[in-house]
């Protein structure tokens, strides 16, 4: 099977759009920002961490809200404060992660809507999800427009990494006890547990 992606058009004949059933498990970016509405907290799985020297990480929104025009909550108090939380959830997490992605009005706090726990950050002005297998402070450097109509890469230093003590095993970060949470395509996520190391050439 072969199809263009493009046009708009989807062009693979299939009941859903594959794409993101191709590549995956993508990490999942729970991003917590504030704004002069309030604080937010949103799901993105298009994420990744970019550098080791300083530590810098991306992600990405891809669509947009009536009350946030082009755009949606995260990217546009990103846009106010140039600061955001990427919250890491495991698999114990699941159900906070989902209901933070309902579509709230701007200045509803889904920290309260979904019952997360919160506490402030360290080095900005910003909540984190308590509860996370870790959470990275991070400064904005840039917001990049991206091909489409409200896509959007966000671009960051991390300036403060929290841990969960019980993710840290014989001096590692390894949440593999309820697996690191990560999506898959359709509406389908997994859970990370089984590893193996291999020693590069």
């Amino acid at each position: 099977m072969f199809y263009r992606p493009q046009d708009g058009r989807d062009g693979h004949g299939l009941p859903h759009n594959p794409l993101n059933a191709i590549v995956a498990p993508r990490p999942i970016a729970w991003v917590s920002t504030r704004g002069k509405l309030g604080d937010n907290l949103a799901p993105y799985s298009f994420f990744n961490l970019t550098a080791y020297v300083p530590p810098q990480v991306m992600f990405c929104s891809t669509s947009a809200k009536p009350d946030r025009p082009g755009t949606k909550d995260s990217v546009a108090q990103i846009a106010e404060t140039r600061v955001f939380c990427v919250n890491i959830a495991d698999g114990a997490m699941r159900e906070q992660v989902n209901a933070s992605s309902a579509a709230l009005a701007a200045g509803i706090s889904e920290f309260e809507a979904a019952g997360i726990e919160s506490q402030p950050c360290e080095t900005i002005d910003c909540l984190r999800v308590a509860g996370a297998a870790a959470s990275l402070e991070c400064r904005a450097t840039r917001i990049q427009r991206l091909a489409g109509a409200a896509n959007y890469m966000v671009l960051g230093v991390v300036v403060g990494i929290h841990l969960r003590d019980d993710c840290v095993i014989d001096g590692r970060f390894d949440p593999r006890a309820n697996g690191w949470l990560s999506r898959l395509g359709y509406k389908d996520y997994t859970t990370t547990r089984e590893t193996f190391e291999m020693e590069r050439p």
